[in-house]
Order: C-alpha cells, then sequence, then structure tokens
C-alpha cells in the first residue's frame, strides 16, 4: 500500500477507536506509519481524510444490508418480506460491537460545525438511499431516477436515521425488523380505506 492507502486505513482505525472529533492530524498518521504532508498531499485536509475514511467505513458496512450477497434475499422486491430481511440485516448490525452507527450519530450532531464535510457526505447519503431503493425495490442501482431517489430513497434514509438515532440512545427499546413491518403494514392498511 502506498501512503494514500494507508492514510484511509488509519483514518477508518482512528475514527472506530476515537470519533471524528478527537481524532488529530497525528493521530491517523501515527496510526497509519506516514507522515503529516501526505495528509495534505493526497486529501487535501484531515477533516476531507476523515470525511473519505467514514464514506468508506459505510459501504463496507452496508454489504450486510443483503446479507452479504451469500444468499438470495427473502421475498419479492417491494413486499413486506423484503422489507423486514433488509430492516434486520441493518439492525443487525446496529447490534455489532464498535459499530459505525455511534459514528454516524456523532457526525450529524457535528454537521453544521463542518460544513464541507457535511457537503462531501451529503452527496454520499444520497447515492446510498440509490442503493436502499435498490436493494427494497429490486433492479440496478444505476437504474433508479432522481426523483426515486428524492421520494422513496429519501423515505429509506428516514427509516435508516431514526434507527441509528434508537439504537444509538436506547438499544434496549429500538425498533427491530418485525415492528418495522408492521408499523408499515399498519401505514399500507390505513392508507388503502376508503
Amino acid at each position: 500500500m502506498g501512503h494514500r492507502e494507508d492514510l484511509l486505513a488509519g483514518a477508518k482505525r482512528c475514527l472506530l477507536a476515537k470519533g471524528f472529533v478527537r481524532t488529530t492530524a497525528r493521530d491517523i498518521v501515527g496510526e497509519s506509519g506516514t507522515n503529516l504532508a501526505s495528509i495534505g498531499y493526497h486529501y487535501g485536509s484531515k477533516d476531507a481524510l476523515l470525511a473519505q475514511a467514514y464514506i468508506e467505513l459505510v459501504e463496507e458496512m452496508a454489504v450486510a444490508f443483503d446479507g452479504g450477497g451469500a444468499v438470495e434475499m427473502p421475498g419479492e422486491p417491494g413486499s413486506l418480506d423484503r422489507f423486514r430481511a433488509v430492516w434486520s440485516n441493518v439492525v443487525a448490525t446496529m447490534r455489532e460491537p464498535g459499530s459505525v452507527w455511534r459514528l454516524s450519530a456523532e457526525i450529524v450532531a457535528i454537521g453544521d460545525r463542518l460544513p464541507e464535510v457535511r457537503d462531501h457526505l451529503a452527496r454520499a447519503q444520497r447515492e446510498g438511499a440509490r442503493g436502499l431503493v435498490s436493494l427494497l425495490m429490486g433492479g440496478r442501482e444505476e437504474d433508479v431516477t432522481d426523483e426515486t431517489v428524492d421520494t422513496l430513497g429519501a423515505f429509506y434514509l428516514t427509516v435508516l436515521m431514526g434507527l441509528m438515532a434508537q439504537w444509538t440512545f436506547d438499544p434496549d427499546s429500538a425498533s427491530d425488523a418485525d415492528r418495522l413491518t408492521e408499523g408499515l403494514r399498519r401505514v399500507i392498511e390505513g392508507a388503502t380505506k376508503s
């Protein structure tokens, strides 16, 4: 690996151990075996490096949303069975020790203090919404329209952010996939009544 990759790997370890705010450039350099000048050369700033490291951590974790791709997802795309299966996998990532979700809650809380990082992460979040639509509704990510990302994708992100908040704040009473699915079933039932 070169300095760029070493910095990214070190930044990931620092984020998981210390969080965004407490990680210093010196921490990253110590963890990666590189030097301070490498951060600016390869990433522009410590915050830009940490934002990229965070995005990669989330992308690595998102592989678990479909069960790691090892087996076929249960239920037809768009069905309640598929909804339950995906959210069951998402909740499983929230139960893991050292979860990226605690870090995500920190970043949401400090986002207004780091506008360039927030803007970078907002673009990545939009692509995450596209991936959730594809996972839950079927089809390829590149075929998901911007309008669908702005509606259905935004809905799925809202569910994800709400789960993240619940599991970070009070995991003992946080929703699980069965309760989420039952809630959605009741919403559908109520919305289809004449």
